[in-house]
C-alpha cells in the first residue's frame, strides 16, 4: 500500500519537477518562435539559423542574437 500523497501514482516532488520541466520547455519554444519571427522581420540574416542557435543554446543564443543578429 503506497504511503503519502500521490497523484497519478507520482509523488509531489516528481510532479513539481515534471511541471517545472514542461514550463521551461514551453518558455524555450516560445523564445525560439519569437527569435525566428523577429529575425524574419528585422534582419537580412537567415531566421532559421538564429532559431536553431537559440534552441541549442537558449541563453547564449539569445544574447548573441541581440548583440549580432538584430539590425
Amino acid at each position: 500500500m503506497p504511503s503519502g500523497i500521490t497523484l497519478f501514482g507520482v509523488g509531489p516532488v516528481a510532479l513539481v519537477g515534471t511541471v517545472v520541466s514542461v514550463l521551461m520547455l514551453l518558455v524555450q519554444l516560445a523564445l525560439v518562435v519569437w527569435t525566428y519571427t523577429d529575425a524574419k522581420n528585422n534582419t537580412d540574416q537567415p531566421a532559421f539559423l538564429w532559431a536553431i542557435v537559440v534552441f541549442l543554446a537558449p541563453l547564449l543564443g539569445l544574447v548573441l542574437y541581440f548583440l549580432l543578429g538584430r539590425e
